[in-house]
């Protein structure tokens, strides 16, 4: 399966999509600095050195890394979480 990084009109943010369901149902997730989720997978994504916020829904995930963070520092582990997840 894997997961596809896709660039956003955002810089600092890419969607993670995987051919798996994520999320059940028609809510999205949104996680902000200081906020915990009831998904694993987000809050492990919020811990990472470098994310500024997350949101998600159904097959995808989007990250928004802090501005003065490149992509090439936290992509390894930002994917790391995925397969640790099973994606």
């Amino acid at each position: 399966m894997g997961v596809r990084a896709e660039g956003t009109p955002n810089p600092n943010a890419v969607k993670f999509t995987t051919d798996k369901l994520i999320f059940e149902g028609t809510d999205s997730i949104s996680v902000m600095p200081g906020d915990k989720s009831e998904h694993a997978i987000l809050n492990e994504l919020m811990d990472l050195d470098g994310v500024d916020n997350v949101f998600g829904y159904q097959h995808f995930i989007t990250v928004n890394k802090l501005v003065d963070v490149e992509w090439d520092q936290i992509m390894d582990s930002i994917l790391n979480v995925f397969e640790q997840h099973g994606f």
